[in-house]
C-alpha cells in the first residue's frame, strides 16, 4: 500500500501545498485544527455492540471476525491520515469504526485510490466503503449503497475571483475535477449542459486530475480556471489558508448531496449494515463527529438502502 509523506496526509498537509503555490505567504494553521490532525482517539470506545444488527450477520463474517474498508486516506476532514502518518482519521473512519463497532466486528482500513474502490468492491476485495460516495445509476447497478451523510460539490477559483466567475458563467473555462468522482462524472457534464450547450455557449473543458492537491496547485499556478469538488473538503482547505481560494458556490444538479457506504450488489452484509449505520446515526457519537470535523449540516437521520 502506498502511503503519503507526513505533510501530505495531515490535515495541515493542504496548508503548505496552498502555501508553496503561487499565491505565496507562511502556512497557518488554528492550533484547534491543528489538534484535531494529532488526535488518534477511536470515537468508537465505549460504544454497544447492537443485538439486532449483528444477528443479520451472515456466521461466515460472525467467525471471521473483521470488516475490510476501502478507503482513498487524503482527502480532510471526511478521510485523512493523522500526524501519525498511520492512523485513518476523519468522518468516514469514524463512521466506519462506530459500524463495525455496532456489527462487533473489528476493522482493518485499506487504503484505496477512489476510482478503483468500486471494482474492488465488485470483485470482492472489500467488505465495503465510506469514503463520501454519492449515489449514481452506474454505482447502484453493481453497488447497495445506504446513506449516512449529505455533503454535496462546490466550485473553487483563484483567490478573490479575478475572473469574475459565477457558477452559471464557467462557459468555456477549464474546470479540475477529480477521477471517478461524481463531479467529473454527473455534476460538472449535468452544469455543462445546463448553463452552456443548452444556450449555444462554449462548453466548460472538465481537466481531470488524480486528487485534490493536484487540482490546487494547478489552480495557483493559473494552468486551470476553477476546481469542482466536495464542499466539506473545499471548506476545510479554506479554514487552514484563509484567502487562497474562493469558493463561488454549490453545484447541485446531476447528483444526490447525499452519501453513501457501498457494498457489494446483494451483499449478504447489506442487511446487517443497514441496521448497524441506523443505530449508528442514533449516536451522540456520529454528532460528534459530525461537529468535530466541521460538518454538522451534513447530519441526517434516515440509513436508507438505495
Amino acid at each position: 500500500m502506498k502511503i503519503r509523506t507526513k505533510a501530505q496526509t495531515a490535515a495541515a498537509g493542504l496548508a503548505v501545498l496552498l502555501a508553496l503555490s503561487a499565491c505565496g505567504g507562511a502556512a497557518t494553521s488554528d492550533s484547534a485544527e491543528t489538534s484535531k490532525t494529532a488526535n488518534t482517539t477511536d470515537i468508537s470506545e465505549g460504544v454497544q455492540p447492537d443485538s439486532a444488527a449483528v444477528a443479520l450477520l451472515p456466521q461466515s463474517i460472525k467467525d471471521k471476525g473483521e470488516l475490510t474498508v476501502a478507503m482513498d486516506l487524503h482527502y480532510p476532514p471526511t478521510t485523512f491520515l493523522a500526524e501519525d502518518n498511520t492512523t485513518p482519521i476523519g468522518l468516514n473512519p469514524d463512521i466506519a469504526r462506530l459500524i463495525a463497532k455496532k456489527l462487533d466486528l473489528k476493522l482493518k482500513f485499506v487504503d484505496t485510490k477512489f476510482d478503483t474502490i468500486v471494482p474492488g468492491l465488485d470483485g470482492g476485495r472489500f467488505d465495503f466503503t465510506a469514503t463520501t460516495m454519492s449515489k449514481t445509476e452506474e454505482r447502484l447497478k453493481v453497488l447497495d449503497m445506504i446513506d449516512y451523510f449529505k455533503a454535496g460539490n462546490s466550485v473553487a477559483v483563484a483567490a478573490g475571483n479575478p475572473l469574475k466567475l459565477t457558477v452559471e458563467t464557467l462557459c468555456g473555462k477549464n474546470i479540475a475535477v477529480t477521477q471517478g468522482s461524481t463531479g467529473q462524472l454527473k455534476r460538472l457534464p449535468a452544469l455543462n449542459e445546463q448553463t452552456c450547450t443548452s444556450k449555444g455557449q462554449p462548453a466548460i473543458n472538465a481537466v481531470t486530475l488524480p486528487n485534490i492537491q493536484d487540482a490546487l496547485t494547478q489552480l495557483h499556478s493559473k494552468r486551470i480556471d476553477g476546481i469542482l469538488y466536495d464542499t466539506t473538503s473545499l471548506g476545510w482547505a479554506e479554514k487552514q489558508q484563509p484567502g487562497s481560494f474562493t469558493m463561488l458556490g454549490r453545484v447541485n444538479v446531476g447528483s444526490s448531496d447525499l452519501t453513501a457506504i457501498g457494498l457489494k450488489k446483494g451483499s449478504p452484509l447489506t442487511p446487517a449494515f443497514q441496521a448497524a449505520i441506523q443505530s449508528v446515526l442514533q449516536t451522540p457519537e456520529y454528532k460528534e463527529s459530525l461537529e468535530n470535523w466541521g460538518l454538522d449540516s451534513g447530519a441526517i437521520t434516515d440509513a436508507k438502502l438505495n
